[in-house]
């Protein structure tokens, strides 16, 4: 049944505002962090000196270090773990309903969940709160989602050729590294791209689980610290380069991940 160019006129028009109500307002961020002007409403001329600005305050520097040593340890730690258990699990190929629901929890509970859950976990046993603790609880969500991707590409994958390995003489650990991984490693890069930017943007779980003072403030942290004194075309850039950076990670990770499905 075709469309009449009406229905299909009024379908377009639909999208245009939908993409318009989400985009223009980054759109207008990006702009903004190149304005010259002091204001963070009105242009007043291209200016790269917000940019400029950022590199010398210590503050920033020091949040941005922060950030990448806990996405990077994290993502590390979560692609493992999360690429062992999806192995796990569907080598066993029988595991119920509550087993799918206990690994997947962290996915589906709300952030602010969550993070009273692991703060409230962390001062029972007496932690002292820092990097390390964000570490910890980033890697509680973050494993839910490289098991998740690895899983996919896991559901096409041939265990004959596993045992065909096994057959020939091989150990587990040689017809891991020779036979599952390459075939399983655009899913395990896919699943560690999404964990990195899941990382690097998280905030509420960060709060939680942060230790006191800069030392353990992470990026999104210092960010909603600045904006508590207003909003400037400093923010603005800040919030410009950690979009840029989330993007083109999700961008990796949903490339490799449309092939791994397509497989």
């Amino acid at each position: 049944m075709t469309s009449s160019p009406a229905r299909l006129l009024g379908l377009r028009t639909i999208l245009v505002l939908v993409f318009a109500f989400l985009y223009i307002p980054i759109a207008v961020l990006v702009a903004l962090s190149f304005n010259a002007g002091g204001l963070p409403t009105a242009w007043s001329g291209f200016s790269l000196k917000w940019y400029i600005s950022l590199a010398g305050n210590a503050a920033i520097l020091q949040a941005a270090l922060n950030t990448l040593i806990v996405a990077l340890v994290s993502t590390a730690i979560a692609t493992l773990l999360g690429t062992l258990l999806a192995i796990g699990i569907e080598m066993r190929r029988q595991y119920g309903k509550g087993l799918e629901a206990l690994i997947f929890a962290p996915m589906i509970i709300p952030d602010i969940v969550l993070a009273i859950a692991l703060l409230s976990f962390f001062s029972m046993l007496d932690v002292t709160m820092g990097l390390h603790t964000i570490i910890l609880a980033h890697v509680v969500f973050n494993l839910a989602f490289v098991c998740s991707v690895v899983r996919a590409r896991l559901k096409s994958f041939d265990w004959s050729i596993v045992e065909a390995s096994a057959d020939l003489g091989a150990s587990a650990l040689t017809t891991f590294r020779r036979v599952t991984l390459p075939v399983i490693l655009p899913a395990v890069v896919a699943g560690a791209l999404l964990a990195f930017t899941l990382s690097v943007d998280e905030f509420i779980i960060a709060f939680f689980t942060a230790g006191a003072g800069r030392a353990s403030t992470t990026l999104p942290m210092q960010i909603y610290s600045m904006i508590r004194f207003g909003i400037t075309p400093e923010i603005n850039a800040l919030a410009t380069i950690v979009m840029a950076v989330s993007i083109t990670a999700l961008t990796l990770s949903q490339r490799l991940n449309r092939g791994v499905i397509g497989q």
